[in-house]
């Protein structure tokens, strides 16, 4: 695990001292060891810088970047498979000078070329230059669990693992992208490709970019997609089979993901995901496999007790750290810096802390992100197919008149409910979902902190909404269910550019890889092709997996409704962060900023403290936004 960062530049204007800048700004991601490559040609200059996390092959034969004929790579993730790959290579007569994962990328690409993707299983962003051709290819694994930034402004092309490093370089032009300041207040994270400052991008995962330097030119290139196997029939197997099968499966890819020399822990919430990690690992293994789970300063969303007695059932050695509020509080002052684009996933401060703690026993943890996307573990899928086709089936005059009315008579005027917990909010998704109940619409309901028109209220310019894959439509209607439909668009939405990204910097703030088993590429590719009720069975979500976790711990220590990694926001909100608050949603600072609607802002943060306590996740919303702002504009 590490980071990367570097340019492209035709007006010929930057320098490896801008490199090591732009290099040492990812040092939390690679504390073991720093290299660069520049390199000046007639018409440009390229620059490759890496930071080292050291994980396999801990000798300077894995040092980086890494050169081989006329390639030079940098390299951020791990492959999984590269002893396989590597033994195939050397039956074609290769010589490796070490034995590191990086140089088994770019001998497998001096072989084949970039189709060598095809053979790779693992988390990756990497960069590699082709001296002989003049071409670079940038590539992001196919789940996009390693992240990778690029900017394109006329002559000067910049990439890295965190938006920081582009800070560094003198000719990185901050504009706020004021789209996406709408997307963020939207969805709580700018949705890929965009990002928050222009002409800056995120990769799409499963796809490269495939730069030909002597055109200036780029073009973006997929090579894996998920809803390639979604567009499949389901397979005709019956449900024991599928157990076994999927059994089999997850438990190659747990174990892929425990080649390292050095130590590996598993995050064990409790849940079904990671107990299934845990428990699979457990059942192969020797010695007793370390477990983390962390107890949040909360009753009623802490999954401890439950973690520690699964671990005493698998007989994993386990640690548990008791997180106090004071602890959780004094890391969010630093979330702007580590999270480096407005993101506002509170669950991102309990992550850092069982990062944090885990740091001290291992390098590498195994967490378990993927499995409710991949198995159909979220509420969100209960109410698409309990309420889905319900909604679709009022009659379209009754739905016309119901959502005139609610148009014209605001939620504030209705007697008692008003004063509910949440009307007000449930009130605006029904309006809007009695006006357009298409599964699409729903989807994006469930994903929304605000609709289009409420964004708009609080924004002080006019915005155009994104083009996402929140508004894919990709799952072609031969093969549409609305539960495939969703998971696969949570698959390249919420866990993309929320999970994924908040474990990311999570574990990098500590510098701990953060390792995802659920994310297997085999994995998905045989849960897509599964008949949907093996996966929601009667209202139960994650139906095959829980099955399987049974055979290895019993259903009483996991039948428990789903609590989730989170903290008592409303609670911090009202007390611990009021001053906080306070001075960041300022009307006078809000107004001389000029981003945000001041009035807008002054009014919610108003009925927040007035008992309005179910707008706690706008609040932070906003909240994340102006720390953001200040840390980097």
């Amino acid at each position: 695990m590490c980071g990367i960062s570097g340019f492209i530049d035709f007006s010929k204007q930057s320098s490896q001292t801008i490199l090591q800048r732009m290099n040492s700004t990812l040092l939390h991601r690679g504390s073991d060891g720093a290299g660069d490559f520049f390199y000046e040609a007639d018409t440009y200059q390229i620059g490759l810088a890496h930071r080292r996390l050291s994980i396999i092959d801990l000798n300077e034969t894995g040092a980086q970047p890494m050169h081989f004929k006329n390639g030079c790579i940098i390299f951020n993730g791990e492959i999984y498979n590269y002893q396989e790959i590597k033994k195939e290579l050397e039956g074609l007569g290769h010589l490796f000078q070490g034995n590191s994962d990086t140089e088994v990328i770019i001998q497998a690409y001096a072989q084949w070329g970039i189709a060598c993707l095809q053979k790779l299983i693992g988390m990756f962003a990497f960069v590699l230059y082709d001296k002989n051709k003049d071409e670079v290819f940038m590539v992001r694994d196919r789940a996009g669990v390693k992240p990778f930034f690029y900017y394109w402004d006329k002559k000067m092309f910049l990439f890295a693992s965190e938006l920081k490093a582009f800070h560094q370089h003198p000719h990185f032009k901050k504009n706020l992208n004021e789209n996406a300041v709408a997307a963020f207040l939207q969805y709580g994270h700018v949705p890929t490709p965009y990002c928050i400052f222009e002409n800056t991008y995120k990769l799409t995962p499963g796809s490269y970019l495939h730069f030909k330097i002597k055109t200036g030119t780029f073009e973006e290139i997929s090579y894996w997609n998920v809803y390639d196997y979604y567009n499949k029939n389901k397979l005709d197997i019956s449900f024991e089979e599928a157990r076994k099968k999927t059994d089999t499966i997850l438990e190659k890819a747990f174990q892929y993901r425990m080649v390292s020399d050095v130590p590996v822990g598993v995050f064990l919430s409790g849940g079904y995901d990671s107990a299934c990690v845990a428990a699979l690992l457990q059942k192969n293994s020797t010695q007793k496999i370390k477990t983390f789970t962390i107890e949040v300063p909360h009753k009623g969303l802490n999954e401890a007790p439950f973690a520690k007695k699964i671990a005493q059932h698998i007989g994993t050695e386990h640690f548990e750290f008791t997180c106090t509020s004071k602890e959780a509080l004094d890391l969010i002052t630093d979330l702007p810096y580590y999270y480096d684009e407005p993101f506002a996933d509170s669950s991102a401060i309990p992550t850092s802390l069982v990062c944090k703690m885990a740091h001290k026993q291992v390098t590498v943890a195994l967490s378990a992100d993927g499995g409710d996307e991949v198995f159909a573990g979220y509420n969100r899928y209960d109410y698409m197919m309990r309420y889905g086709k319900k909604l679709q089936q009022i009659p379209s005059s009754f739905k016309s008149v119901a959502s005139s009315f609610m148009r014209a008579v605001s939620s504030e005027k209705i007697p008692i409910l008003k004063n509910k917990y949440n009307f007000h909010q449930r009130y605006e998704k029904i309006k809007n979902l009695l006006q357009d109940a298409s599964y699409q619409n729903i989807a994006l309901s469930l994903s929304q902190q605000w609709n289009e028109e409420q964004v708009q209220s609080f924004c002080n310019f006019t915005y155009t909404p994104f083009k996402t894959a929140y508004h894919s439509e990709n799952v072609l209607p031969h093969f549409f269910t609305p539960l495939s439909y969703m998971m696969a668009l949570d698959y390249q939405t919420y866990l993309l550019d929320d999970i994924l990204q908040k474990v990311d910097r999570a574990s990098m703030r500590f510098s701990l890889e953060g390792r995802e088993p659920f994310l297997d590429q085999n994995i998905i590719e045989w849960a897509a092709q599964l008949p949907d009720h093996f996966k929601y069975n009667k209202g139960v979500k994650k139906y095959i997996l829980k099955e399987i976790v049974h055979q290895y711990i019993p259903k009483q220590l996991m039948d428990r409704p789903k609590m989730g990694f989170a903290i008592p926001i409303e609670d911090w909100l009202l007390y611990d962060l009021k001053d906080k608050v306070f001075y960041y949603l300022d009307k006078n600072r809000i107004n001389k900023q000029g981003v945000l609607n001041a009035e807008a802002v002054e009014k919610i943060k108003q009925q927040f403290y007035s008992g309005k306590k179910e707008l706690a996740l706008k609040i932070w919303h906003l909240l994340m936004f102006e720390m953001w702002y200040e840390k980097w504009m």
